[in-house]
């Protein structure tokens, strides 16, 4: 059974650090794109960042760019989204997605579009609250 689980979210102040890891099972992970996103309730599902499959191309949108890092480690079949400076507009659900088509998110540098990611995980709450 394909399965991605998110975990690393948690309660932050402003101005912190978190280490977000999305965890593949049931399939091979370095095959897939994989994207982040988060989303507030009643608002639209925002992408956040994506990584190829090869991990070469990466995108972000400009409302994290500089601040979060996203990577890749194939062997372990984990993506991860590191987040520095906080701020409390981040705070959402954040998501990881798959995507089988690997031309996604190549060479792009732009944010990942949800339509084109195919597996979803079930979220992991990030809060940014002094």
């Amino acid at each position: 059974q394909l399965q991605l689980v998110e975990s690393g979210g948690g309660l932050v102040q402003p101005g912190g650090s978190l280490r977000l890891s999305c965890a593949a099972s049931g399939f091979a992970l370095g095959n897939y794109a994989v994207g982040w996103f988060r989303q507030v309730p009643g608002k639209q599902r925002e992408g956040v960042s994506c990584i190829s499959w090869s991990g070469f191309s990466t995108g972000y949108s400009d409302s994290v760019k500089g601040r979060f890092t996203i990577s890749r480690d194939n062997p372990k079949n984990m993506v991860y989204l590191q987040m520095n400076s906080l701020k409390l507009d981040d705070t959402a659900v954040y998501y990881c997605a798959a995507a089988r088509t690997q031309t996604v998110c190549v060479q792009t540098h732009s944010p990942p579009i949800s339509g084109e990611y195919d597996y979803w995980g079930q979220g992991t709450q990030v809060t940014v609250s002094s």
